[in-house]
């Protein structure tokens, strides 16, 4: 398990504040306060070409609440790996689990040193429960699933989360194969829950908007076709309604003031 109190010191040294980045950004549209003028900048540039861009940060958001609360109260899942954590905010995986299940046990991974520096917000729990940071590469799926055993029992159901972080892997098959890796190391029982940026013909601006991230900021993203997220579930049974829209995915009454359809597409799968 990660050192939290010795990395989190040693992160906020490699954490640069003069070229804005994803997850400061993404705070930033949340309402959140650990970002940056050149953070802010970036954003409103970018929603500027995009205007509704901020709201796939809050369909994203609720869209894990929902699949986690799902996952725990109708499927009795009490273990969770959140892979690609970002920046800890209000109703994090261990805090929506744990209301539910207080013995809930969840593993947060990233490497991003922005999230490591603020890793100490994810590692608060219930007594009976328990969570944990791992500073690693999603890539890295050995060295994830060696750690991650420390804190859960790999022989019984796992919820893997990997919201808005396949993006950042730029090849297919490479993407592909890595969700598939992780999934083939879980038993029957655990379930996927994956959101991912999309590209449409009829969402132009959302291509640009990416273009402009891509030119300025860092990590770059890569889109792809609600059909090439949907195949991310290959293999696995698809809970309804499937792929969608990540506001569309089992909504409640608390999202009324987004719009129609996001250009954040998720859904959840389960592993037989």
């Amino acid at each position: 398990m990660t050192d939290i109190s010795a990395a989190s010191i040693e992160a906020r040294k490699r954490i640069r504040t003069d070229q804005p980045h994803t997850a400061r950004i993404w705070n930033y549209w949340l309402g959140g306060k650990d970002n940056y003028e050149v953070d802010q900048a970036a954003g409103d540039q970018i929603r500027a070409l995009h205007p509704g861009i901020g709201d796939y940060a809050v369909a994203d958001r609720r869209f894990l609440g929902r699949a986690v609360r799902h996952l725990a109260e109708e499927c009795g899942i009490r273990q969770f790996l959140d892979v690609g954590t970002g920046l800890p905010t209000a109703d994090n995986t261990h805090e929506v689990a744990q209301r539910v299940a207080p013995e809930s046990r969840v593993v947060y991974v990233d490497n991003d040193p922005i999230v490591l520096a603020h890793a100490e917000a994810l590692l608060t729990s219930t007594p009976e429960g328990r969570t944990a940071y791992l500073d690693l590469d999603l890539r890295d799926v050995d060295a994830v699933l060696e750690e991650a055993a420390r804190v859960l029992d790999l022989s019984e159901p796992v919820a893997l989360i990997l919201l808005g972080v396949v993006i950042f892997v730029e090849e297919d098959e490479e993407a592909y194969g890595v969700v598939r890796r992780l999934m083939d190391a879980l038993p029957p029982g655990s379930h996927l829950v994956l959101s991912h940026t999309i590209t449409r013909a009829d969402m132009p601006d959302v291509d640009a908007a990416v273009a402009f991230w891509n030119e300025h900021g860092t990590p770059r993203l890569t889109q792809r076709t609600p059909a090439a997220v949907a195949a991310f579930f290959d293999g696995l049974d698809l809970l309804e309604p499937g792929v969608v829209s990540c506001n569309h995915w089992r909504p409640d009454d608390g999202g009324a003031e987004l719009p129609a359809e996001v250009a954040m597409f998720g859904g959840v799968g389960r592993k037989s």
